[in-house]
């Protein structure tokens, strides 16, 4: 009788960052706005996977790298359920869910040409209005921003 394997096994990670239970639908977004394609390390990239908390998701694993702060936030914005596990020695010594901050600093580009962060040398700072539909407001002009029209600087 001919057995058959029914799962890929991917190597485990001895040390680096898995970002778990990405929406399928932007996991390649997730890729960009991280800049994955630049990394010197080893990635995995898992799409369209079955999940027992949503249909499909998306992973990523990162070989011997942890994000700074501001790449969690940039991940937040697009898969604002996304899970992060760091793993050190084979192990997840932290796990937790990505979440927007109530600030966004040098993140998001306004949308209003007149807006001074578009015309002088300053940072953009964006006060979140709703972390669940993704809106934010600019510190300066006051101009609200909506999932569909954020652009990442």
């Amino acid at each position: 009788m001919i057995e058959l394997k029914k799962e890929l096994k991917v190597a485990a990670l001895e040390n680096g960052t898995v970002i778990d239970h990405i929406p399928s639908d932007k996991l390649f977004k997730v890729v960009e706005i991280l800049k994955l394609s630049e990394l010197d390390k080893a990635i995995t990239i898992g799409n369209n996977l079955t999940s027992k908390h949503t249909e499909k998701k998306g992973i990523i694993k990162i070989a011997d790298y942890f994000f700074k702060e501001k790449d969690i936030n940039r991940i937040a914005i697009v898969a604002p359920k996304a899970k992060i596990n760091i793993i050190k020695n084979y192990e997840v010594i932290e796990k937790y869910i990505v979440e927007l901050p109530d600030e966004l600093c040098d993140i998001i580009k306004c949308n209003n040409p007149k807006c001074i962060t578009n015309n002088e040398p300053m940072h953009s700072v964006f006060y979140i209005q709703d972390k669940e539909s993704v809106r934010a407001k600019c510190k300066y002009c006051e101009q609200v921003i909506t999932f569909e029209d954020i652009k990442l600087i």
